[in-house]
């Protein structure tokens, strides 16, 4: 089974437009698939392959005179001299859609791309699946506890693997190798344990001190290890809003893991049941929400800016999108029916802020669709409407 991938349609329309394309995303997100599936007509080359490597280190002229257009680089950033050489390449050659470059190390390919790419490249990040390509296939649960469990990586859904497993061979073979490419780690026990330390905080506010305190390592080993996480597509952060409002703005950024299987395998969540009484399933189903809405985002190449509101008495935006000229401030509640309660957030928030021209949205658990003076009710699965109510 082959899942469409909405990025495809952006992929296609700046094929044209630039002379490289560029996709990252974490690995087994379904890049090589994707692109294989797309261009059928392009040669392909894995930089994971020892072979392709040492020829592209060792003889780079060669190795681009024999791959000199139309090609697939997997892992491209396993060879960072080649990107010099690319970029005499297409700057003389002036063909659109030149080279394809892939990658699932973010660090390394923005660091080369920005080095000797920039102006020439488009880039795009593809994810799991998000909700859209489930439904699109009829993969996609109505009840969001057993998606959130699930999780939304291809394999999971193509070969049928068992979430625990994949989860736990996920994280022994791509998780930690990646990280060892980037930090040299010498208690690799310790590291997981900071990895299920980060899990306790998804969805809450970071404090780097705390987490390094109780995972027993200093704080800059805290912020590398965090760092090497987000640039494997691990966890990711969102920024406070804070713009035009006084000091008393909660400053600090929340923390998010960009696949729930794998949160949920980390906190030993393995049950609807488990996850429906857990004291933190609000934070959960609102990282659930977060990353969906920024997969839907990426997926379609139209990345708008989003936050979370916060101040020092304990008001709070679970999300706040500036869309220039009007501000979106969304709730979000992992509760079935809609009570009135909901919406006080979003009330106090207009109130006293001060803030206009405010659309306020409610994201709940359960189905139904509602416009009310209070705000627009959103069903879960229709997370991806924020970027467009």
């Amino acid at each position: 089974m082959t899942t469409k991938r909405n990025i495809t349609k952006a992929i296609r329309f700046l094929l044209g437009k630039y002379p490289v394309i560029a996709l990252t995303g974490p690995r087994q997100s379904g890049k090589t698939t994707l692109l294989k599936t797309m261009f059928p007509d392009y040669r392909y080359v894995s930089l994971e392959n020892p072979d392709a490597r040492q020829f592209a280190e060792s003889d780079p002229n060669g190795f681009l005179t024999l791959y000199d257009k139309q090609v697939v680089f997997d892992e491209v950033q396993r060879v960072p001299a080649l990107f010099s050489y690319i970029q005499t390449i297409v700057d003389e050659s002036k063909i659109m859609g030149q080279y394809i470059l892939s990658g699932s190390q973010n660090f390394h390919l923005m660091e080369n791309i920005s080095q000797s790419l920039a102006g020439r490249v488009a880039l795009f990040n593809l994810f799991p699946f998000d909700f859209n390509e489930l439904a699109a296939d009829g993969l996609l649960n109505d009840d969001y506890l057993s998606n959130m469990l699930r999780g939304f990586y291809p394999a999971i859904y193509d070969r049928d693997i068992p979430p625990k497993i994949f989860y736990s061979n996920y994280i022994q073979t791509y998780v930690q190798r990646d990280v060892t490419e980037l930090l040299a780690i010498k208690d690799m026990r310790m590291f997981q344990n900071f990895i299920g330390l980060c899990a306790t905080r998804a969805g809450q506010l970071l404090n780097l001190n705390a987490l390094a305190n109780e995972c027993g390592i200093s704080q800059p080993t805290a912020k590398s290890w965090l760092s090497a996480l987000e640039s494997s597509y691990i966890v990711f952060q969102l920024s406070p809003y804070y713009k035009n409002f006084s000091k008393r703005i909660i400053k600090t950024p929340k923390l998010y893991f960009y696949d729930t299987g794998l949160l949920l395998h980390l906190l030993k969540i393995n049950t609807a049941e488990q996850l429906l009484t857990h004291p933190v399933k609000g934070s959960l189903f609102e990282n659930l929400m977060i990353s969906e809405l920024l997969k839907q985002m990426h997926h379609a190449n139209m990345v708008h800016d989003i936050y979370f509101w916060r101040d020092s008495a304990g008001h709070k935006i679970d999300l706040l999108a500036d869309m220039g000229t009007r501000i979106k401030i969304t709730e979000m509640k992992a509760g079935m029916t809609i009570m009135p309660e909901m919406f006080k957030a979003l009330e106090w928030f207009e109130t006293n802020t001060g803030l206009k021209n405010l659309d306020k949205v409610l994201v709940y658990g359960g189905h139904q669709a509602q416009k009310r003076s209070a705000g627009a009710v959103v069903p879960w699965n229709n997370i991806g409407e924020l970027v467009s109510l």
